[in-house]
């Protein structure tokens, strides 16, 4: 094991080396990982960052864009030949298409690469010419990054803490039932096994569905090829004093230490650990609708996530990031146009008071974090509704039948402590009169040179790569 580590600490330091010298010298390549947790809108949000770097009329606060330094932007094919390429071409057309409508969500890696042709700024531009910088974005399910904490967890502590989290759900009744049957057994067939990590699984999904995001192990839902094999077949058991050394118990305990190291210590190590910027979608909103609990559920998520940006608190990752930290860090709350424009501002301080109760925890070590609202497509349009003779500052937009409604959600507070602490305070939630509405895509016709419509889209970019062009 210590060599192996030793092995990949040295690796690390010669891919660094090489990307060092490969932007020094040559053309500046950034890595911007983007990620979230389900229904974020990580795959919206790429697409439509991708399409307005291509046409950036709807990009004035990219700052190389304003000053026209911009020569050209355009698609290049992704630099690691082992990773499935971003499909951007298919999600843009069912954003943009004639009859719009979601594209698939995130379910595995993928990349994209974006290469500028950019005029420096200043004396260098007369000096040095027109330079490319090359943009790769990766995108990844957020579930993995809270696999992070499994990698320094023993099953023991990690069955612990997942069955008790566990007996405060009611969707976990049927696996609670199965996980005591399965307790104890010195002889087993490969059949109950499979029976125990597919009630855990079904466990999880209706969790994730209900709002929670502590849904580990994050592959159980998003398997991909490894569906089926036993690094993916293994669930919590009570704790045993002595368990046989063949019986059920010392299985679970195997497979998930194949787990960690066959799935996620290879993430961190081929794709994480090469990360510059990364972006982190949450979907506020939903949560703040769903109530305490799961705005709860939300703080701890994000404290999850962020022990994947400090290194330092947890010594495996010390050892393989070798000192590499992402530079930038921009947490984003999505789905902004559900909002009327007055409201925004009050979300964005929701998302800073999140990300400082998660962040007060963490150790950036200089890497400098925003946080912003955005609405990566905009879907509706604002207009005033009456109600008992009073104005209300709503949205309108299409639902998925078809229908053009228009809602007012009702006012978030001026203190986001309302939110991000109130299922601590036992405060009235919102009154109970808060609510969102899930909207489809709108019908958009995009003249020449523009992306899709969206909200502080180009604010993102600036803040993600404006230093860099």
């Amino acid at each position: 094991m210590r060599f192996t580590s030793l092995a990949d600490g040295v690796t690390r330091q010669i891919e660094s080396l090489g990307d060092s010298l490969s932007e020094t010298f040559f053309e500046p390549v950034i890595r911007i990982g983007v990620t979230g947790m389900a229904r974020a809108g990580k795959t919206v949000f790429i697409t439509s960052l991708v399409a307005n770097l291509l046409n950036r009329a709807r990009m004035p606060q990219l700052t190389a864009q304003s000053e026209g330094r911009i020569l050209a932007a355009y698609l290049q094919p992704q630099p690691d030949d082992t990773l499935p390429r971003f499909d951007y071409e298919s999600h843009l057309a069912a954003l943009t298409g004639p009859t719009p409508h979601w594209p698939d969500s995130t379910r595995s890696i993928s990349e994209l690469r974006i290469s500028f042709r950019v005029r420096p700024s200043g004396l260098l531009g007369g000096i040095s010419g027109p330079r490319v910088v090359h943009v790769d974005i990766v995108d990844y399910p957020g579930e993995w990054l809270l696999d992070l904490g499994l990698m320094e967890t023993s099953y023991t502590e990690w069955s612990r803490q997942a069955l008790e989290r566990a007996e405060k759900r009611a969707m976990a009744a049927d696996f609670l039932t199965t996980c005591r049957g399965a307790t104890g057994l010195d002889d087993w067939q490969e059949p109950l096994a499979q029976g125990l990590a597919r009630s855990y699984t079904a466990y999880l999904a209706q969790a994730r569905a209900e709002g929670f995001s502590d849904v580990t192990p994050g592959r159980f839902l998003l398997p991909g090829d490894l569906e089926g094999s036993p690094v993916l077949t293994f669930a919590p058991l009570p704790p045993e004093d002595r368990p046989a050394r063949k019986g059920l118990w010392r299985e679970m305990e195997r497979r998930f230490e194949a787990y960690k190291a066959r799935v996620v210590k290879p993430f961190f190590r081929d794709h994480f650990a090469r990360i510059d910027r990364q972006v982190v979608l949450v979907d506020a909103l939903s949560a703040i609708h769903a109530g305490p609990a799961a705005v709860a559920d939300l703080n701890q998520g994000m404290e999850a996530v962020l022990s994947a940006f400090r290194p330092g608190q947890n010594a495996w990752l010390s050892r393989l990031m070798l000192g590499k930290r992402v530079e930038k860090i921009l947490f984003a709350a999505t789905k902004a146009d559900h909002l009327h424009h007055a409201q925004h501002a009050r979300l964005t301080a929701i998302m800073e008071s999140l990300v400082a109760g998660a962040a007060s925890r963490a150790d950036f070590a200089g890497a400098r974090t925003g946080a912003l609202s955005i609405a990566a497509l905009r879907t509706t349009v604002e207009e005033v509704i009456r109600h008992d003779g009073q104005p209300l500052d709503a949205v309108r937009g299409r639902l998925a039948d078809g229908r053009q409604v228009a809602l007012y959600p009702g006012a978030l507070p001026e203190d986001p402590t309302r939110i991000t602490k109130g299922h601590l305070s036992g405060d009235h939630w919102l009154d109970e009169d808060y609510s969102i509405m899930n909207f489809s895509p709108a019908v958009i016709s995009l003249k020449p040179g523009e992306g899709p419509p969206h909200i502080r889209l180009d604010k993102a970019a600036q803040f993600l790569i404006g230093d860099k062009l």
